[in-house]
């Protein structure tokens, strides 16, 4: 019981910060940590994932169906329309905002795994995912149009951010904001690029799981935290919609460094 209990926990953390620009890796490795909670590994952390996955696929099923029907559209029926170009473009510019991903995961996949060993490392992270809030404040719109150098621009700040704790949607969205890009289409951006990445993160781990397959009781403790991490992060994602809108990111900014400064003095000294 007490392993179900913070599989919840974790679950709601991890729903709570993959789409709150606080780095949910660093938050699950933190509290995995102080709880002392042995399944929290790579395994489990798959699995909260997944949970976000379907957080952003409910949240933004329009867009995406757009997304989906589009090149069956304008490819193949070879129907002109203003409305399915813009998603296409769209499904261009994820692909292309992914790559650097792809690379920084088949390549370093042993190394970003050590990583998440280091609390040291997640406190000092945390303190750079604060800085980037932080100077959102700073960043104007320009009504610059999403393209592909952009797009591409935005994945390696997205790569950088398998580092726990880099905001995956912090790094990404201050990058969008930082080319003038429109605040809300910038977090639309951030949420949707990132249903490859987190798909692919799944896949690595397959063999992994394979190798070492978990219990019927471990796949349950799974189970509940990634319909936990499900729930949260579509009211995470919600939240963070109306934040941007208005324009207060710095809000993250605040509590990130603190958590980071704290931390690190905390395991310094």
């Amino acid at each position: 019981m007490e392993a179900f209990i913070k599989a919840i926990i974790l679950g709601l953390i991890q729903g709570l910060t993959e789409f709150l620009p606080v780095s949910s890796s660093g938050h699950l490795v933190l509290f995995s940590n102080f709880m002392q909670f042995e399944q929290s590994g790579i395994a489990f952390d798959v699995f909260v994932h997944i949970g976000t996955l379907f957080s952003v696929l409910i949240a933004f099923r329009k867009e995406l169906t757009q997304m989906i029907i589009a090149p069956f559209v304008i490819w193949l029926q070879k129907k002109e329309d203003k409305e399915l170009k813009e998603f296409l473009s769209w499904d261009l510019y994820v692909v292309v905002a992914t790559i650097p991903a792809v690379i920084i995961g088949l390549f370093f996949k042993d190394a970003i795994e050590h990583a998440f060993t280091s609390i040291l490392l997640v406190y000092s992270m945390l303190m750079v995912t604060g800085l980037l809030m932080f100077l959102t404040r700073f960043l104007k719109e320009r009504n610059t149009p999403l393209g592909y150098t952009n797009s591409f621009i935005i994945g390696i700040a997205q790569a950088f951010a398998i580092l726990p704790g880099i905001s995956r949607s912090g790094s990404t969205i201050f990058t969008g904001l930082a080319f003038g890009i429109d605040r809300v289409k910038a977090a639309k951006f951030s949420f949707i690029m990132s249903i490859p990445a987190i798909l692919g993160a799944a896949v690595l781990q397959l063999k992994d799981l394979a190798a070492a397959p978990p219990t019927f009781h471990e796949s349950m403790i799974y189970l509940v935290g990634g319909i936990m991490s499900a729930l949260t992060g579509y009211l995470a994602i919600v939240w963070l919609i109306k934040i941007v809108r208005r324009g207060k990111l710095e809000w993250f900014g605040y509590y990130c460094f603190t958590v980071g400064l704290i931390g690190l003095l905390w395991s310094l000294f």
